[in-house]
């Protein structure tokens, strides 16, 4: 029984340290502007940088949204490797800004977050108008709050669990047998 107790110990711990870093998605590892970054003059684009490979696809997005709910990203998203921008109209009003995106993961699926920061002093841009926004392939609305990284099926988890699971205890089974008759007289 120790032994089919091990052995499930074991085939968790595999199943925990081996199967997470394998299916990762992309991760967002710098951002210009920064993560709650307080500037007095806002960024003339949005340059961000992920762990991965960006596939270059048409659902790939940039929107910052200002502090009234306007937008201010314009242009096309761009996306060289690892590294998606897009321009932005110069700034309005002072106060909360957040950069909303979504890319295509070089696994497939889609990666998205939000980055806040502060503009502190105002500026003198307009918004972009709604047609604008969508021609620049920026949402009607900022990204969504949450990073999705939940590609992966929760079965696929499940049956990772279960063939991991017999693994261990046929081994434990047939580590735990008794050896026969011929074997104790060797």
């Amino acid at each position: 029984m120790r032994k089919a107790l091990l052995a499930l110990a074991i085939s968790g711990v595999a199943l925990l340290g081996t199967a997470t870093p394998a299916l990762a998605h992309n991760v967002l590892i710098n951002s210009d502007p920064a993560n709650g970054a307080s500037l007095a003059k806002g960024p003339a684009k949005v340059t961000l940088t992920f762990d991965q490979y960006v596939q270059n696809a048409d659902v790939n997005q940039i929107a910052v949204t200002g502090p009234d709910g306007s937008q201010w990203a314009e242009g096309p998203v761009t996306v060289e490797n690892n590294v998606i921008s897009a321009p932005l109209r110069p700034l309005g009003p002072a106060g909360k800004y957040t950069v909303g995106y979504r890319i295509l993961s070089a696994d497939g699926h889609p990666v998205s977050g939000e980055i806040p920061f502060t503009l502190t002093t105002a500026g003198t841009g307009t918004p972009a108008k709604g047609d604008a926004a969508k021609a620049a392939g920026a949402p009607a609305q900022s990204a969504p709050a949450e990073s999705s990284s939940s590609g992966v099926p929760i079965w696929v988890w499940i049956a990772g669990a279960v063939v991991l699971l017999a693994i261990g205890l046929t081994v434990a089974l047939r580590s735990g047998r008794d050896p026969g008759p011929d074997k104790a007289d060797q």
